[in-house]
């Protein structure tokens, strides 16, 4: 009785291995392909529970999803002869099984070792025909498709679709760097010396113009000055001269109080006439007469 339970259970477990070893499940993240004695028989592209002939048939599975390669510090020279590291991002998917199976045999490595290499020289060649400054303007758009579309032929060839590539980063190497910052430095300072030129000749300028301005005026107006100065000397020497003809007693008398004034305003004036002098004239004095022993 034991013996049969023994290998009742025995007759189990090997039913339970063929049953096991005969399904096997694909989940919606992954594709499948049935090799039968190392050859392709199916591929399964479809999740769900499948069957397959035990030790005859291997499962490989294929991923479904999109797969992200990133390529770092990649050297490039543009147009001028500098160089500059790229870091760059391809998105790619497998869209053939078999031939992905047949040319790479099912290895994203050994793949993206194959797109890498040939992604390095689309950089190459398409760097190489533009200036630094593309990779910042909207040729950068332009750029990346180039890329991509020179990459694509490669990567269907092994059973891969490139779905985009794009430029992550583009910078100068450390030595390039060093003399692009040196370069704009001698040209920031060039600029700076040129506008403090420009400047400084400005103001002279102004200067000038202002010293210029100011003596015209001040000659302009010293001519005026005197033409006015003039002027008013003229009109005196007419409005005396009409009362001199008027009235000359008077303007002998009015001159002579004027000099009086001017003469004997100060109390320490000292003055030696004669007592018979015209400029006593009009103060009341007589002649002088001789002096009696």
């Amino acid at each position: 009785m034991n013996f049969f339970k023994s290998f009742g259970v025995i007759i189990l477990v090997v039913l339970g291995l063929i049953v096991w070893s005969s399904t096997f499940i694909v989940d919606e993240r992954k594709k499948a392909l049935v090799l039968r004695f190392g050859e392709i028989n199916r591929i399964v592209e479809k999740p769900g529970l499948y069957f397959k002939i035990p030790v005859a048939d291997e499962v490989v599975p294929i991923e479904d999803r999109m797969i992200l390669w990133t390529s770092d510090n990649m050297s490039v020279q543009v147009v001028d002869g500098r160089r500059y590291l790229v870091d760059a991002v391809t998105m790619a998917r497998i869209v053939n099984a078999q031939r992905f199976r047949e040319t790479v045999s099912a290895d994203l490595t050994r793949a993206w070792d194959r797109i890498r290499t040939r992604l390095d020289a689309a950089l190459r060649q398409t760097y190489g025909k533009r200036t630094f400054d593309a990779a910042l303007s909207k040729d950068r758009a332009v750029m990346m498709r180039e890329i991509r579309d020179q990459v694509r032929a490669e990567a269907l060839n092994n059973g891969i679709e490139i779905v985009d590539v794009r430029i992550v980063r583009t910078d100068l190497m450390d030595e390039v760097l060093k003399n692009t910052y040196e370069r704009m430095s001698s040209e920031r300072i060039a600029e700076a010396k040129d506008l403090r030129g420009r400047g400084e000749a400005r103001k002279i300028e102004i200067m000038a113009q202002a010293d210029r301005a100011y003596t015209e005026k001040l000659a302009d107006a010293q001519r005026q000055s005197e033409v006015i100065r003039g002027e008013g000397e003229g009109e005196r020497n007419r409005i005396f001269a009409e009362a001199f003809q008027k009235d000359p007693e008077f303007f002998d008398f009015y001159r002579s109080m004027l000099a009086y004034t001017n003469s004997l305003s100060d109390s320490g004036t000292t003055m030696v006439l004669k007592p018979d002098s015209d400029f006593f004239k009009y103060l009341g004095m007589d002649k002088a007469k001789p002096a009696t022993p």
